[in-house]
């Protein structure tokens, strides 16, 4: 018994007993937490446009770096092939909601899931037979390197990555919350139907939304992709934001910033003071196992609405 009391709680001892290493896997969670949250902003927007969770976000990153890395090899200057990539993106959405969208209008939302799961086929085989399978290395001009503020080590990456990602997802809670483009968007995700009667441009909408997510993309495909590789799996990390939206609930901007957060400091401590115990890995783990969780307990999330019906 003494064992595994001490296994359980001899991690908190370790935090107490090296407080500047605790600062610095915190520093690393929150970095990493803000990511998942701009990767989740993507999902939560096209879920509050069209009321469907949209597989294909991961997938979106993943293309979104490719392109950018494929134009820069082809001896494209990054200014230029960083608005190219915006273009492509801005592109792919008018595609997306002409090509998938538009047929599927007042289709039930199973049938628009599916859409995206297809959708998100269509993009990784697209941009393999582009760009290659091969792992690609971004560089944006900051190196992977360390320096110390008052005794803690920070990564010049992560920490200007993090940087980056809290600047982005502050712009977009307040285009969502403040500007008319976003109220429109809350009027669509609240009834589509009411919204077109009094004016509102559905389809415009969606343009826009599904433009913005395309745009969050890139920014989530190039920070992920100077810290490992444009390669594949980045369309894996992507739906770490799964359990991010479970957190904070699929229609809520704060909640998935919320949700990052947790999940990123979460598996970071885990995997640092609890990870030995278990022989490691628990970051790949973590986060769905705390989601499945808060499903068990409050299925709507942290901040979602409780909905209630009639049976």
């Amino acid at each position: 018994m003494s064992a595994l009391v001490a296994a359980l709680f001899g991690p908190f001892g370790e935090m107490a007993g090296a407080p500047l290493f605790l600062v610095e896997v915190l520093i690393g969670g929150i970095a990493a937490g803000l990511l998942y949250s701009l990767v989740a902003l993507g999902f939560v927007l096209i879920f509050k446009a069209s009321g469907v969770f949209n597989f294909a976000q991961g997938v979106m990153v993943l293309f979104a770096a490719l392109t950018l890395v494929g134009l820069i090899e082809r001896g494209v200057p990054i200014p230029l092939a960083l608005l190219l990539t915006i273009g492509v993106m801005v592109l792919l959405a008018f595609a997306i909601e002409r090509i998938v969208l538009r047929p599927l209008v007042n289709q039930p939302y199973i049938i628009l899931f599916m859409a995206t799961i297809g959708l998100n086929f269509f993009l990784e085989g697209f941009g393999e037979m582009l760009w290659g399978a091969n792992v690609k290395r971004l560089d944006v001009g900051i190196p992977d390197t360390s320096f110390k503020v008052a005794g803690i080590l920070v990564n010049r990456l992560e920490m200007a990555a993090a940087l980056t990602a809290a600047v982005l997802v502050t712009i977009l809670a307040v285009f969502f919350q403040r500007t008319r483009i976003g109220r429109a968007l809350r009027a669509v995700a609240d009834d589509h139907e009411a919204a077109l009667s009094i004016g509102i441009p559905l389809k415009t909408i969606w343009v826009v939304v599904w433009s913005v997510a395309g745009l969050v993309a890139i920014a989530a495909g190039i920070m992920w992709g100077a810290k490992s590789g444009v390669q594949f799996s980045l369309s894996l990390i992507a739906l770490k934001a799964l359990p991010v939206l479970i957190l904070g609930g699929f229609t809520s901007v704060p909640g998935a910033i919320v949700g990052g957060l947790i999940i990123g400091v979460g598996e970071k401590l885990g995997e640092v003071y609890w990870g030995p115990l278990v022989g490691g890995a628990i970051e790949n783990w973590f986060a769905y196992v705390l989601a499945l969780a808060f499903l068990l307990v409050r299925p709507q999330g942290l901040f979602g609405e409780k909905i209630i019906e009639r049976v």
